[in-house]
């Protein structure tokens, strides 16, 4: 299942246990019904101002100090296909960024890019 999808169920899962029919919900979140239904069904890509994702995250009734709050906020960006804002601007975390990528692709990162990445595991 793409990410687009995945990010889909979850809002459409959310909406649903706020109890909120898609015309509802977009009349809250001031957002067109069709494009809302289209992200749902995993079709377009969630919209990338976090000003809107925070919005959307209010109303589904995620608290900001919850964890989910974040995730719901991370995961519209993973559906983007780009890394958070908040991840870029930590320079530490992007020098790291090449041996995670490697490693994902199951090619082996330098014993300093290890030591780098778990460094910043440390003192995260």
């Amino acid at each position: 299942m793409s990410n687009l999808k995945k990010f889909g169920k979850i809002l459409k899962r959310s909406r649903i246990e706020k109890e909120l029919s898609l015309r509802e919900i977009c009349k809250l979140a001031n957002y067109d019904p069709s494009n809302w239904s289209k992200i749902e069904r995993g079709v377009i890509s969630p919209p990338s101002e976090e000003k809107t994702l925070r919005k959307w995250a209010r109303i589904l009734g995620l608290s900001k100090k919850s964890g989910e709050f974040q995730e719901f906020i991370d995961k519209a960006a993973i559906a983007q296909g780009i890394i958070p804002q908040d991840i870029l601007s930590k320079k530490n975390a992007v020098k790291c960024m090449p041996a995670f990528f490697r490693t994902l692709r199951n090619e082996k990162p330098t014993k300093e890019e290890v030591d780098r990445l778990v460094e910043i595991i440390r003192n995260a």
